[in-house]
């Protein structure tokens, strides 16, 4: 099924054919280093490098030998004359198949950290933007104080970036070859067969192995798909709560013609974003049978070969789509800055209840005393819906500590965003290219 979702490039990399050709890369390689070294002759290493196959003989072939690296040999031999004999010569198929998957690997991260670099130039533009579109800050999901939605994605930004570096730093250790045979010890193939081969194929040798690639390397690369799966996780489902309806201060695109629900056609459902949500729960699924697989039986066993056909691919497959679409809804985003504006004054200016309460201090009361009278004021404002400065107002007892006009300067929303320009500049994200790129003028909250 996420087969049927992904983007076509990474759909070839992890296609039948796409393997068997990079196989076929690493034979033709350790066929190159054995001519070096004057064991294949020069008239048949120009043959080999002309060998072929065909997937529905290596299908044929399978029905009878219920193994598929002897079965892709036997296709590239039909298409060799005796020159076949040095195919796979001294090698164990575990040299091809970790090989090959690593060239796989390394290929669907280049893909992948191109969506990442996508989405990061997206919610940069976007950062931008909304920089001074002021709205409520929440935690425990209730009122806290204002940020700004700009603010926020240039949060999602610096995420997505830590996931770049996560990913390469996964892609540099999993771009590693073994041509060591069978157990590691090098017994039918030298060490100078595998550095040379690897050079050829752009990996580095494993500096030891057994017979296979330690499965430490791909835990570590399919976690790192988690976490950056989930990473996209959490902003979707932020934006998922901001698109509740008695929130909707943001909303996932929604074309013409679309609809939200098959009895209810006044739906507009945040689907994409809970895509993404559930897509992500598999990939963290897979992470933890990548880890699994680290403990095998002694120099190898294939307990984690019939894992790794499913949760590499689908991983890199279900990572692709979720960038792909998380893209999409970012670059066609709803923002309603009104709305986040209305929510902002719901509490009747609750939110400033920190900034009075730093005011009795800074007047000479003990924290415990201001504490507890804002306190008194802020809860009355919450049980009788009324305006929290009025209600200050009218207590003697703060009133006796601040002039009206003191605790009128208090209630001024410019105070909450006084060093968002300072974040912005510290992020990179104040320059004038950025800003002809984003193409918008900016979009202000509230003010005193």
């Amino acid at each position: 099924m996420i087969e049927r979702y992904s983007r076509p490039r990474m759909k070839k990399i992890w296609s039948d054919r796409s393997k068997f050709e990079k196989w076929l890369k690493v034979e033709k390689a350790a066929c190159e280093v054995w001519a070096e070294l004057g064991v294949i002759p020069n008239e048949d290493i120009k043959k080999i490098r002309k060998a072929t196959f065909k997937l529905s003989k290596i299908a044929e072939i399978l029905t009878v030998t219920h193994h598929d690296v002897t079965a892709f040999l036997g296709a590239v031999s039909e298409s060799l004359g005796p020159e076949s004999r040095f195919i796979h010569m001294g090698l164990t198929s575990s040299d091809i198949m970790d090989t090959a998957l690593s060239l796989q690997l390394k290929e669907a991260a280049k893909l992948l950290s191109d969506g990442i670099l996508e989405l990061i130039s997206v919610l940069e533009e976007k950062a931008i933007v909304y920089k001074d579109t002021m709205m409520m800050g929440r935690t425990h999901g209730v009122h806290a104080e204002p940020t700004t939605f700009g603010l926020k994605l240039a949060l999602w930004s610096q995420e997505m970036k830590r996931n770049l570096h996560r990913l390469h730093e996964a892609q540099q250790i999993i771009a590693v070859g073994k041509i060591s045979g069978v157990v590691g010890t090098y017994a039918t193939v030298p060490p100078v067969i595998e550095e040379k081969a690897c050079c050829r194929l752009k990996l580095a040798p494993a500096p030891v192995s057994s017979q296979i690639l330690q499965r430490d390397r791909h835990a570590q690369f399919v976690t790192t798909l988690a976490i950056i799966a989930s990473s996209l996780e959490k902003f979707a489902t932020e934006i998922r709560s901001l698109q509740r309806t008695e929130v909707l201060e943001a909303e996932e695109p929604f074309s013409a013609g679309q609809t939200g629900s098959s009895a209810m056609p006044h739906k507009r459902n945040p689907e994409l974003c809970e895509r993404v949500c559930g897509l992500a729960r598999l990939v963290r699924g897979n992470s933890v049978t990548s880890m699994e697989n680290i403990a095998l039986w002694h120099e190898r066993d294939i307990s984690h070969s019939s894992a790794e056909r499913i949760i590499l691919p689908d991983s890199c497959l279900a990572l692709d789509y979720m960038l792909s679409i998380f893209t999409s809804v970012m670059r066609g985003l709803q923002v309603y800055p009104e709305n986040m504006k209305r929510n902002v004054e719901l509490t009747q200016k609750l939110v400033f209840s920190q900034r009075v309460l730093l005011a009795l201090v800074d007047k000479g009361l003990k924290r415990q005393q201001a504490y507890e009278l804002v306190q008194r004021n802020a809860m009355k404002a919450w049980k009788e819906r009324r305006n929290f400065q009025q209600l200050l107002k009218s207590d003697v007892d703060v009133m006796a500590k601040l002039s009206e006009k003191e605790l009128s300067d208090i209630f001024d929303y410019s105070y909450f965003l006084r060093n968002v320009d300072t974040v912005f500049k510290r992020l990179g994200l104040e320059s004038d290219k950025r800003k002809k790129t984003a193409g918008v003028s900016k979009k202000r909250g509230l003010h005193k």
